[in-house]
């Protein structure tokens, strides 16, 4: 498999533009980095440390809050090591879930080495095999717009196709209680 050439700061930052009261679920590193410097807010949910659960955090917030939207942003590598939560999402086909793994075949968190996507492994199509009615790839910036629609709307699994380059980190917080507690207050509101 191809690498990507899209650049991931600038493909979250379209992903996540006009988030509204969107709930976003982001993994381990790179997607918390970018949904951070996209701008940080109460509804973003920053993984730290949590490597495979984003996936199925995001299906335990959708489960809880069926009346919100919640947006899983992951990398290949977190997406591979839970790969199993693809079938238990299927199974529950919630209308208000979304999951985008941005790819660059690389694990990014350990030293880019290849990770099983730039080997081959085709994670739409495992997607797909799970039971996922909806499961795309998008590489070309002109789909971005496309895509962030259709996460806000549908029960879609995406992969982002993303060049292996690294962004500086902009690090949003990591205190796991100011965390939990600050969106806690975005769930239940004033």
């Amino acid at each position: 498999m191809s690498e990507g050439q899209l650049d991931r700061r600038a493909a979250v930052a379209a992903l996540l533009r006009d988030p509204g009261d969107l709930l976003v679920v982001t993994g381990l590193g790179g997607t918390t980095y970018d949904a951070g410097a996209a701008g940080d807010r109460p509804e973003n949910f920053y993984l730290w440390g949590a490597m495979g659960a984003a996936a199925m955090v995001g299906l335990g917030l959708a489960l809880a809050r069926p009346a919100r939207r919640v947006l899983v942003l992951t990398g290949d590598g977190e997406m591979l090591m839970g790969l199993g939560a693809l079938a238990t999402i299927a199974a529950q086909a919630l209308p208000n879930l979304a999951v985008a793994v941005l790819d660059n075949g690389r694990f990014g968190e350990t030293g880019a080495q290849l990770s099983h996507t730039a080997r081959g492994t085709d994670l739409a199509a495992v997607a797909r095999g799970c039971g996922w009615g909806r499961a795309c790839t998008v590489a070309a910036a002109g789909d971005l717009e496309d895509l962030r629609l259709r996460l806000r709307n549908e029960p879609l699994f995406a992969v982002v196709r993303i060049a292996p380059e690294e962004a500086p980190r902009v690090l949003p917080p990591r205190d796991g209680a100011l965390l939990h507690h600050r969106f806690r207050a975005a769930l239940l509101g004033p």
